[in-house]
Parts: C-alpha cells; sequence; structure tokens
C-alpha cells in the first residue's frame, strides 16, 4: 500500500508540474539576451562502442535591428595524442528577424534548401529558444538540425540534435553560464 502511494503521489505532482509547464508563458526574445559559456558532451549511435566527445560552448545573443543576431562557437576535443589533442573550434553566426507570427523568426541568410542552400528559423516556446537548420543534398537526402536553448536560473540548457533523413546522427547535451549581459 505505501508502494502505490508513493507511485500515486509521483504521478500526481508530475501530472502537476506537467500543467504548470505547459500554462508557462512564452518568453520574449529580449529574455534570451547575454552572453553564455558552458561545456556538455557529444553523443552518436556508436558512443555504447566508442568514447563520447566533450564540447566547450559560447553563445552569445543580441539585438539586431527588429530581430536578433545569435552567434555561437564549439570546441570539439576528440583523441589524438594527450599532449597534442585533436581540437576543432566551429563558429557560426545567424540573423533572425520576425516571421509574421509572434515568437516565430526567420533567418536573412535564408534560402531554398531544394536548391543546396540552408532553410534557416527560430521560434520560442515558453522558456526555449529553438533554432532549426535545414539542407538537401543533391541526392534528396535531408539533413537537419535543431538547437534547443532552455533559459533556467543563472544560463540555459543546450541540446542540439542532428538528423539525416530522419535517422539521428548526434546529440549533444550540456549547461551554460550567463557570464554578461
Amino acid at each position: 500500500m505505501k508502494r502505490f502511494a508513493a507511485i500515486a503521489g509521483t504521478f500526481v505532482f508530475t501530472t502537476i508540474a506537467g500543467l504548470t509547464q505547459a500554462a508557462q508563458p512564452n518568453l520574449t526574445i529580449d529574455a534570451f539576451f547575454g552572453t553564455f559559456s558552458g561545456g556538455g558532451v557529444a553523443e552518436n549511435e556508436d558512443s555504447i562502442y566508442f568514447a563520447t566527445t566533450a564540447r566547450d560552448f559560447d553563445v552569445k545573443i543580441a539585438p539586431s535591428g527588429s530581430g536578433f543576431q545569435i552567434d555561437w562557437t564549439s570546441v570539439i576535443r576528440k583523441g589524438g595524442d594527450p599532449k597534442k589533442p585533436n581540437v576543432r573550434r566551429r563558429q557560426t553566426t545567424r540573423t533572425l528577424v520576425p516571421a509574421g507570427a509572434q515568437g516565430v523568426f526567420r533567418c536573412t541568410s535564408s534560402g531554398d534548401p531544394l536548391k543546396g542552400k540552408e532553410m534557416c528559423g527560430a521560434k520560442i516556446k515558453g522558456a526555449t529558444l529553438s533554432l532549426f537548420l535545414m539542407r538537401v543534398n543533391k541526392n534528396g537526402i535531408y539533413a537537419l538540425q535543431q538547437y534547443d536553448r532552455t533559459l533556467s536560473g543563472t544560463g540555459m540548457k543546450l541540446v542540439f540534435k542532428s538528423t539525416r533523413s530522419g535517422e539521428r546522427v548526434r546529440t549533444v547535451s550540456g549547461r551554460l553560464v550567463k557570464t554578461a549581459r
């Protein structure tokens, strides 16, 4: 009986927390403005056989015209000699403007993915800013990247998902701390 009460209590708490979260209003883009730094790990389908990779992140989100600019850097450490590890640094910048609907944005550089150009957009849902990047290659295989940046406490949680024609390629999870406004 005690076990049933514990399970029922957990169910009620989870249900109430879900309702509270569902009722949470969407933030506006200015809530995301600032500079954030942190780290995380990347996993893929082979992670059970091979090591995951460590990542460092820097993200800056700032106003730009009627929209915003987002700059992010990923430092990827993977293998190599411990005295000279393999380190790659990727820097990306996108400028987004309102797309008409509240909390929906489009990249100023967005193109036609069927012509090999990147399609880019973003939306805000609750405390999460999601950025989507999509390309289609000449064989019709599409690649979709999704960056979910969720504000919490003194920073944000990052979840990055990369898929190719619906198949998961990589997932990266991390935490970042706000270091500047």
